[in-house]
């Protein structure tokens, strides 16, 4: 048992040792609050006394109050694959609207994309060290062409933006937008690997005879090659958001590859539609003198951002 002197220089007690402790916690007595202990002669602070030394540190370091969980940001395999429809006619109008309004910035950022490409593509016709060149090109154009996904999808979301973001893949996540693009690109590759056979079996030996092949031996490959484009196109759109996944979300390779798979899956004749659309634009762009695919070109990533944006986008609520 104890008496103990209150704060207001009154004395209490005796009272029991867990009456001090529930004091002590109650913040009623101190580590100075005078104590003395049942047949003893002198009065001690209460933090000289060991048996009171754990209810004292517990209220000086009490834990935190409970409080409300944080309301995080939601992430974007939340929404993969939810029940949203791809709206194709709305995704090029916007993106045209889009060109419209920021033709400068748009087109810069394409030419910048493109004229490295392309000169890249130049230098890779030089005799010998072409082919570096070439080579060079494997670690460049994931991060590339994620930076100017990067940069349409500031501007679809009216954020500031400059041509320089073309470069943002480079800073922001190199390694994974490099593997973005040439893990899927070789996965895909592989279902050439039939046709690719098929061609040296039934051309090969003509070839090394001299002699032209057989229409029987042509009509195979090219049927087999029909044939293995099937499986290449339907994996190169279920992956076709892999790089923006990367770019905006932060996600490493292979979970923007299984997003993007989610996502797609879901309605793929629609996103399979879109893609197809924009590639006829693009064609047609290519067929005024190559020049005309300046203007084509960011409609139709513009429009494959929209789509993004209304299929896995974070920021979007999900459907009940």
């Amino acid at each position: 048992m104890y008496k103990i002197i209150g704060a207001d220089g009154q004395q209490y007690g005796p009272v029991s040792a867990e009456e001090v402790r529930q004091w002590i916690a109650e913040g009623r007595l101190g580590a100075e609050s005078l104590v003395q202990a049942e047949g003893a002669a002198d009065w001690q602070p209460l933090s000289g006394v060991a048996e009171f030394a754990t209810a004292l540190a517990a209220h000086a370091h009490p834990a935190p109050p409970p409080t409300a969980p944080a309301v995080l940001p939601p992430r974007v395999a939340d929404f993969a694959g939810r029940d949203a429809t791809l709206d194709i006619g709305g995704c090029l109008t916007r993106g045209w609207n889009l060109f419209k309004d920021h033709l400068g910035l748009l087109l810069g950022g394409l030419a910048v994309y493109l004229g490295i490409e392309i000169g890249i593509g130049v230098l890779g016709m030089i005799p010998i060290i072409g082919a570096l060149f070439s080579l060079a090109n494997i670690f460049v154009v994931g991060p590339l062409l994620g930076g100017l996904f990067y940069l349409f999808l500031r501007v679809v979301r009216g954020q500031s933006a400059t041509v320089g973001d073309v470069f943002a893949g480079f800073r922001l996540c190199y390694l994974q937008l490099f593997l973005g693009q040439l893990v899927p690109g070789l996965l895909a590759g592989l279902c050439l690997i039939p046709a690719v056979v098929t061609a040296l079996v039934a051309l090969l030996p003509s070839l090394m005879r001299n002699q032209p092949p057989g229409p029987g031996a042509i009509l195979l490959v090219v049927l087999v090659g029909l044939i293995c484009l099937a499986p290449m196109v339907f994996l190169q759109v279920n992956w076709l958001f892999t790089l923006p996944l990367i770019i905006d979300q932060r996600l490493e390779f292979w979970p923007a590859m299984r997003v993007s798979w989610k996502t797609v899956i879901a309605q793929w004749w629609r996103v399979f539609a879109l893609a197809l659309l924009v590639g006829l634009i693009n064609l047609a762009g290519l067929l005024l003198c190559c020049v005309g695919v300046l203007f084509t070109a960011p409609i139709g990533i513009a429009a494959l951002m929209y789509a993004y944006e209304s299929l896995c986008a974070p920021g979007r609520t999900p459907d009940a």
